[in-house]
């Protein structure tokens, strides 16, 4: 199972672009069975029902992102911002955190991760989560 998590792009938006970050890796974009989740109330259903059957998880980090300037402290979003609190403002990097501590809780072990955000901040922060799974 692969799930797929953007609030607006489907798997195939994202062929062209991740070709050249995953050295042509992108055809696993063009396939037909993604599960789609669009914010963390959805990817937390989808993880939860698929348990350790997920092969494949690909990020977006901004979900929902009009209310992000009122997360931002010195120039940094801070994860632990107020509007954070509701489930559906919560961002990609909320998800993959989320679901590392759900996949370690259950002594599963990590399906392969790929990050199509387009915010390279996002994109950082959600490898630092997996970082010491990939050294």
């Amino acid at each position: 199972m692969k799930i797929f998590l953007d609030d607006f792009r489907k798997p195939a938006d994202c062929l062209n672009y991740m070709a050249a970050r995953i050295n042509g890796y992108s055809t696993i974009y063009g396939q037909d069975d993604w599960v789609i989740v669009k914010n963390y109330p959805e990817f937390v259903e989808a993880v939860k029902a698929a348990g350790s059957s997920i092969n494949t998880i690909s990020f977006d980090h901004d979900l929902a992102d009009g209310h992000y300037h009122l997360n931002m402290v010195d120039g940094m979003l801070d994860y632990n911002g107020k509007s954070f609190e509701d489930d559906y403002n919560k961002t990609g990097y909320h998800c993959a955190k989320w679901f590392l501590e759900y996949y370690q809780e259950n002594n599963w072990q990590v399906p392969e991760i790929l990050i199509h955000s387009m915010n390279p901040v996002g994109v950082e922060n959600i490898k630092s989560l997996f970082r010491s799974l990939w050294e």
